[in-house]
């Protein structure tokens, strides 16, 4: 209850801290003539002659998408339904689904009234005009991994690219309107509906280069470009979004733009990073692609102290290890703190040979092995192998069946694998989700005490991570500089990770049992307490949009920082009357919380 007040407080307070940074309030243009959207049976609601008339615009591929939980446990659908419930391809592969169920007091997964199932940018269009010209709420779903549910909306027109999924290799490539003024560039363009995974076989199992992605394999790549985007080695790379070359992208007004550094720059800027759904569909990216290391791995173990004094020395010795020996382009991924007293390492390298990442780390375990307070639950594990086949399902299924998991369905793509790590998100029901940038300054010396002392207060509330990966600080220059430019926080370059707290249950969409909501609400308060002990050390601390707080009050300060009267002035001159709509996306806060009425 608390949570839902503060979201209503928000929503109702003046942009008083926007304005304090020298943005505008949002003027008529964006107030525009739209003041609230219809819903089925309300009057302005398409006619079915009109439906079927979009219906024949896009080839027949209008879709009424019905959730198979909607009839209960006795139907087949539901049944059927439930025996993929832990396969990420089988939930992004029905429109009327999403990759997460819910969130305690925040949303639940509904489908749309109608979905274009797109097959074309011209698709899109229809579907972008017919939700203008009727006033609809629209939905964009590429992969469905939204944790703040702004991939599905009850009553809404979807757009579902799900068939576009096209991988086009480009050995030098040049922007629209670049000819003479940049060089070529090894690159990759993809369609709206593809995933990492696509991508990846594409581009490295095929063709022997590295494209910076997403670690999760099913992740849509439009909508994790336009967040940012970070992959396991984002420290050597940049974020996914910093890496984009061009776009092509529906506007508001129903026309389809290509868009770089030379066509319409500021959108081609704010679709970096700017958060999807807010500003167009986009239907097709180009990103840069590189020379690809010898050798991925990675590095796992888990040390369990024997004392809470004991935890203390191991996370400062910890945060002391990773400044002198991780901090640096070659390592990403995480480390985990848990009230048990466990510290679970679970970290990934590129441009290191196994023996240079064992070494790397000897000291560390050294000092771990000379004192009696510790042992280990998991010994330590290093692996590592020829990049080409980081992502080669083959490879995997004859030396390391255990890391992954097929999508087993019948005439399903061999390549399509997810990450065993990654299943336990699948579907599931969201307690609670709060992150924080943490700035690489807290790793001087003389400051690393007490950011040993958060970490340690943090882990007596809840569980959390360190991501490395999602921080710039200590990465390759040019990767840092590319990230620069682009419309994230700009505190992400000079942060040395990202700390996550999260907890949740199994899949709950509506339809299916329903979750315990008193323990995701103590498990919400859990998270407030860490994720409070972590911002003693860091109290301005921004936070990545797609992983982050539905309830976050400052958001667009959290979210894009300084870079955020920038992103408003785009959004006013391409969504002039905020057609486009997603929860605390750029402009949203002219709307009430499901973005059908216009808020005062």
């Amino acid at each position: 209850m608390k949570r839902r007040d503060l979201l209503k407080a928000a929503l109702t307070l003046p942009l008083l801290p926007l304005l304090a940074r020298g943005a505008q309030a949002l003027p008529a243009t964006v107030a525009g003539a739209l003041r609230a959207r219809v819903r089925p049976g309300q009057a302005g609601w398409p006619a079915p002659a009109e439906w079927e008339a979009l219906k024949r615009a896009v080839g027949g591929r209008l879709l009424t998408p019905v959730s198979p939980f909607t009839g209960g446990p006795g139907t087949a659908a539901y049944a059927q339904a439930s025996r993929q419930l832990r396969n990420p391809f089988a939930l992004g592969d029905d429109p009327a689904l999403t990759q997460t169920s819910g969130w305690s007091g925040a949303w639940a997964s509904r489908p749309s009234a109608y979905a274009v199932a797109a097959e074309s940018a011209a698709d899109v269009a229809a579907a972008v005009d017919f939700a203008r010209r009727h006033r609809l709420r629209l939905v964009v779903k590429g992969g469905g991994h939204s944790y703040q549910g702004t991939s599905n909306a009850a009553d809404s027109l979807l757009v579902w690219p799900r068939r576009m999924n096209r991988v086009i290799l480009h050995d030098a490539f040049v922007p629209q309107g670049g000819e003479g003024k940049v060089a070529p560039l090894p690159a990759v363009s993809v369609q709206a509906g593809a995933m990492w995974i696509d991508v990846y076989h594409a581009v490295t199992t095929l063709g022997g280069r590295y494209v910076q992605g997403g670690g999760c394999t099913t992740v849509g790549v439009a909508g994790l470009v336009q967040s940012g985007g970070f992959g396991s080695f984002s420290k050597g790379f940049g974020t996914a979004a910093s890496n984009l070359l061009e776009a092509e992208v529906v506007t508001a007004d129903g026309a389809v733009l290509v868009v770089n550094e030379h066509a319409h720059p500021e959108l081609f800027w704010g679709l970096k990073g700017g958060g999807g759904g807010s500003l167009g569909v986009v239907t097709r990216l180009t990103l840069r692609t590189f020379e690809l290391p010898p050798f991925f791995g990675a590095m796992f173990g888990t040390i369990k102290a024997s004392s809470d004094q004991a935890f203390r020395a191991l996370v400062a010795r910890a945060v002391a290890f990773y400044r002198d020996a991780l901090f640096n382009p070659h390592w990403g991924e995480q480390m985990s703190f848990a009230p048990d007293n466990t510290l679970s390492i679970m970290m990934v390298f590129q441009g290191l040979t196994q023996a240079q990442a064992e070494q790397a780390w000897k000291p560390f375990f050294d000092w771990v092995r000379a004192r009696g307070d510790y042992s280990f639950a998991e010994p330590p594990r290093t692996l590592a192998l020829p990049a080409r086949h980081f992502w080669d399902a083959d490879f995997f299924r004859q030396h390391a069946p255990q890391l992954m998991v097929n999508d087993d369905r019948p005439g399903t793509p061999s390549y399509h694998m997810v990450w065993k790590g990654d299943r336990g998100q699948v579907g599931w029901f969201i307690h609670g989700y709060q992150s924080a940038w943490l700035p690489a300054a807290l790793l001087a010396p003389g400051r690393q005490p007490a950011l040993a002392d958060a970490l340690f207060a943090a882990s007596r509330r809840h569980a959390f991570e360190l991501h490395f990966n999602k921080g710039m600080a200590g990465g390759e220059p040019g990767a840092i500089a590319r990230t620069r430019d682009t419309a994230m926080n700009p505190q992400v370059a000079d942060a040395f990770a990202l700390a996550i707290c999260a907890d949740g249950s199994g899949p709950a969409f509506p339809g299916m049992p329903a979750p315990d909501l008193a323990q995701a609400r103590r498990n919400a308060a859990a998270i407030d307490q860490a994720m409070d002990a972590l911002r003693a050390v860091a109290p301005d601390a921004g936070s990545y949009v797609s992983e982050s707080d539905y309830f976050l009050r400052d958001w667009q300060q959290g979210f894009w920082g300084t870079n955020y009267a920038r992103l408003l002035r785009a959004k006013r001159r391409y969504d002039p009357e905020g057609l486009f709509f997603v929860h605390h996306g750029v402009g949203s806060e002219g709307w009430d919380e499901g973005g059908f009425t216009r808020a005062g």
